[in-house]
């Protein structure tokens, strides 16, 4: 995990997820990683559909996957740029499609195709920029939300809240969730989660 925040580069962040494959699930797992279960509970709650197909973008190992299942989420796709964790997210059996996303072309998927997008755990330091919420967010339609968070770790920069709050300010958003709380209770560390609705 220490590695993960001294990332510079879509490639070398390609080939630490790649070799965290293996063990990804038990390490973090290990620590009662808590957002995917927050996120995914956050969105149920707040949309009306659970049977319209979702993206869980970045979805890795399928641990995401996994909770939008467990809060009701009947249809599920899944996109990563790491081949070698989707083959532990297929082994999964959660999602209706999964496909490798190119790393400088994440956004890999017709806009408009999902009603509501799941990016748990994904924009943060030492992973996607946040560059990635402003092209998620233009893929939804009117009236579509999408769930997020930031860890302690993102939550230090300061950009990545005030870009939540700019399309609060501006009317293009309305924040239904906003919760702190755990990420890794093993080790003390916590998160924000976020449900933006695209007006």
């Amino acid at each position: 995990m220490d590695e993960v925040y001294k990332l510079r580069s879509a490639a070398s962040m390609k080939k630490l997820y790649d070799e965290w494959s293996e063990s990804y699930d038990d390490e973090i797992g290990g620590q009662g990683y808590a957002t995917p279960r927050r996120c995914a509970a956050a969105l149920a709650d707040a949309v009306e559909d659970l049977d319209a197909p979702i993206l869980d973008f970045g979805c890795g190992t399928g641990m995401s996957g996994q909770a939008l299942a467990a809060s009701g989420f009947a249809v599920i796709d899944g996109c990563d740029i790491s081949e070698k964790m989707l083959e532990v997210a297929r082994g999964k059996g959660i999602y209706r499609r999964i496909w490798c996303a190119s790393a400088s072309d994440p956004i890999s998927f017709q806009p408009g195709s999902y009603r509501n997008i799941a990016a748990i755990g994904v924009i943060s330091v030492g992973a996607a920029p946040i560059g990635i919420l402003d092209n998620l967010f233009a893929a939804l339609p009117g009236g579509g939300a999408i769930v997020f968070s930031f860890n302690e770790h993102t939550l230090q920069d300061p950009a990545y809240e005030y870009r939540v709050y700019e399309y609060v300010d501006t009317a293009a958003a309305h924040l239904l969730f906003r919760e702190h709380g755990d990420h890794l209770p093993g080790i003390g560390m916590q998160s924000t989660v976020y449900v933006l609705q695209k007006q």
